[in-house]
């Protein structure tokens, strides 16, 4: 089975007051995206894809991802998937692991774990607490949403039955906030 590892790094980081755009600061000596970005490319999926948007992070990028441009990504995170899935269509993926790019803990044995389960809707979790990445197959890709700002996160609600969970390593801490990235660091 084909699969990507979509990266959503196309919002404008609202929550982020400080200087500068919340993907590019300093986390632990590098820009905060590259953790996320790198852990996926670490799982060595058939594909990387970032979605960005809002901030330009084409230098940031390993040489054999394909970067997706959102030019609507103030209107929510529904819109990168939509853009990932319109590529992953294209080029024939059966599946997409969704993860987010200011989740700088999550490792690479996640993002594996969750691409060698088994089943159409599988999800990471850490301590019990459903988080990206997820992945979501081919047939289940017109129940994503498609405006918003929600990603899969309503699709597993809407089908717990589905839910395959997969225990990980590794903490889904979000850096959205100045406070965030003095707790973390």
């Amino acid at each position: 089975m084909s699969t990507a590892a979509v990266i959503l790094a196309a919002g404008g980081g609202t929550r982020w007051t400080g200087s500068g755009h919340k993907l590019l600061i300093d986390f632990r000596g590098r820009p905060l995206v590259t953790w996320s970005i790198e852990a996926a490319d670490a799982a060595s999926l058939d594909e990387l894809i970032v979605v960005a948007g809002a901030v330009d992070l084409t230098s940031l990028l390993p040489e054999r991802a394909t970067l997706l441009r959102n030019a609507d990504w103030a209107s929510g995170q529904a819109g990168s998937v939509q853009v990932a899935i319109a590529h992953a269509t294209l080029v024939g993926h059966e599946a997409v692991l969704l993860g987010l790019a200011d989740t700088p803990m999550v490792p690479s044995s996640a993002w594996r774990s969750v691409a060698d389960q088994a089943g159409d809707l599988v999800t990471a979790t850490y301590e019990g607490e459903w988080r990206p990445p997820v992945k979501v197959a081919r047939r289940l890709w017109s129940e994503l949403p498609a405006t918003g700002d929600g990603g899969a996160r309503s699709l597993l609600l809407g089908r717990p039955s589905l839910v395959v969970e997969v225990a990980c390593e590794g903490q889904a801490v979000d850096i959205d906030t100045v406070e965030d990235l003095a707790k973390w660091s």
